[in-house]
C-alpha cells in the first residue's frame, strides 16, 4: 500500500480528486486531496505562491503524514516542487502530472506559451479580484477535449477561478534543483493540447526534462483525464509512484 497526497492545478480544489481517489482507494492505498490556499468556492483570491506551498505543507503537518507518493497536476507541479523543498524527508517520490516544472528564478507564467502570457493578465485585470477565469472555448478543446459537450460543460461548472499572483511570482526553486534523494516521475497524456505538443520550449517533455533522471510514464487522455478516465488515471498513478 502506498499513501497519495494528490495536488490539484489550476481552476480546481481538492474534491475534484474524487472519483481519481476511489480508484486509487479500491487498488489499496491511502489519498489525501487537500484544497490549495486561494482554491475553491467562495474563498479570497488574495494569495501568494507561499500561501499555496504552505496550506499543504500545513495540511501534511496537521494529518501527520509521511513517507508518501507526493502527485502535482498542471501548475501543482509549481507547488509540489516547493512542498518537496520544505519537507524532503517525508517525500517517497514526486510525481508530476502533464505538470509545470518551472526553471530556477521563473514563474508558471513564464513557462506557458505566449497567448496565455498575453491572456491571464488581461483577464485578471477584468474580474475584479486579480483572478483568471478560463474561457470555456479553451477548456473545451485544449484541456477536455477527450470529453463529450456534455460533459465538458459539467467539468467546467465546477471550476473556480484562479488567483494570478502564484501564477506570475518569480520562484526560488535553488533548494529543489538541488535535491538529489527524492525520486521522480512525469506523466504524460498524449491526448493533452493545453500546452502546445512537442513543442520544445512550452511542451510538456521540455518540462519534464528539467527533472533530470525520471520515470516516464504515459496514458490516452486529455489534460483533464481525472474526469474522463478516471480509473485509467488511478492505475498510472500507482504505475508512477512504485518503488
Amino acid at each position: 500500500m502506498s499513501l497519495f497526497v494528490l495536488v490539484h492545478g489550476s481552476w480546481h480544489d481538492g474534491s475534484h480528486w474524487a472519483d481519481v481517489a476511489e480508484h486509487l482507494e479500491k487498488l489499496g492505498h491511502e489519498v489525501h486531496s487537500p484544497t490549495v490556499a486561494g482554491h475553491g468556492t467562495g474563498v479570497s483570491r488574495d494569495v501568494n505562491h507561499d500561501d499555496c506551498v504552505a496550506s499543504v505543507t500545513d495540511y501534511v503537518e496537521s494529518h501527520n503524514l509521511t513517507d508518501f507518493v507526493l502527485v502535482g497536476h498542471s501548475w501543482g507541479g509549481s507547488v509540489i516542487a516547493r512542498v518537496a523543498e520544505r519537507m524532503p524527508e517525508r517525500v517517497r517520490r514526486l510525481v508530476f502530472l502533464n505538470a509545470f516544472v518551472p526553471e530556477n528564478g521563473s514563474s508558471v507564467l513564464d513557462m506557458a506559451p505566449p497567448a496565455y502570457q498575453e491572456l491571464f493578465p488581461i483577464l485578471a485585470k477584468q474580474s475584479g479580484d486579480n483572478s483568471v477565469m478560463l474561457p470555456f472555448e479553451v477548456w473545451r478543446d485544449a484541456f477536455v477535449g477527450d470529453a463529450d459537450l456534455a460533459r465538458a460543460q459539467e467539468t467546467y461548472g465546477m471550476l473556480t477561478p484562479e488567483p494570478l499572483n502564484p501564477t506570475v511570482e518569480k520562484l526560488d526553486l535553488t533548494v529543489f534543483y538541488s535535491l538529489t534523494g527524492i525520486p521522480r516521475s512525469y506523466v504524460l497524456c498524449n491526448e493533452d493540447s493545453a500546452l502546445p505538443p512537442g513543442d520544445p520550449k512550452h511542451g510538456y517533455l521540455a518540462n519534464a526534462r528539467r527533472l533530470g533522471v525520471f520515470r516516464l510514464v504515459t496514458l490516452e487522455g486529455s489534460h483533464e483525464v481525472m474526469f474522463t478516465n478516471p480509473a485509467l488515471l488511478a492505475s498510472k498513478l500507482e504505475f508512477a509512484g512504485r518503488d
